[in-house]
């Protein structure tokens, strides 16, 4: 299955993002080998930055470090795959500015309620950041079921466990993107938040 083929936008209704960097996941999966979904906050300004772009992209090389320092041995999102995980974004267009208006994480939540229902056996659900998190709370809110995170700075929200229709839900940090190599305590918690879902998995 690829992603790209059963699920996307197409009135484009979004004024504060760029639609040219629009990308869903075309990467060939089974989705009965999913078990955790890891979702971050947008997609990248130049598409050879993407997850599933060849080469060395930047989201590659900052997920592969999130996953080293969580004690996985892998080298490549090929290998991210393997273990189970699926890594998308909240929003499939890029940014225009430093933050996503409220009204967009609402409209491409859309898209993202329809990807997670791809994947029947994801038993982790990863929130890389607070689009992350207001992404699937949106989704919770509008099938009448209440915020999944509550509100608050995430690492005073991280202790708890959070479901989401039966599926853990981590918040935390994002780790796609050059603010990864920045923030160190970020890093240190992205790292347990993942040394913990694979552990959930295992």
């Amino acid at each position: 299955m690829r992603t790209s083929e059963c699920v996307g936008c197409t009135r484009f209704p979004c004024t504060d993002v760029k639609h040219d960097c629009y990308i869903v996941p075309d990467v060939a999966v089974n989705p009965d080998d999913v078990s955790i979904v890891m979702i971050s906050e947008a997609a990248p300004a130049d598409r050879r930055d993407y997850y599933y772009a060849p080469g060395e992209s930047l989201f590659q090389q900052t997920t592969v470090q999130a996953f080293h320092d969580a004690g996985a041995n892998v080298s490549s999102i090929q290998n991210i795959l393997g273990l189970g995980v699926y890594l998308t974004t909240a929003v499939k267009c890029g940014k225009t500015g430093y933050g996503i208006a409220t009204s967009t994480v609402h409209e491409c939540s859309l898209i993202l309620e329809q990807e997670l229902a791809l994947f029947p056996k994801a038993r982790v659900l990863m929130l890389m950041g607070d689009v992350a998190i207001k992404a699937l709370n949106a989704i919770a809110r509008r099938a009448g079921e209440g915020r999944v995170i509550p509100a608050g700075s995430t690492y005073k929200i991280r202790g708890p466990a959070y479901t989401f229709r039966g599926i853990r839900a981590f918040p935390s940090y994002l780790q796609a993107g050059p603010s990864f190599f920045i923030e160190k305590s970020k890093r240190r918690m992205i790292a347990e938040d993942i040394a913990a879902a694979l552990a959930l998995i295992a």
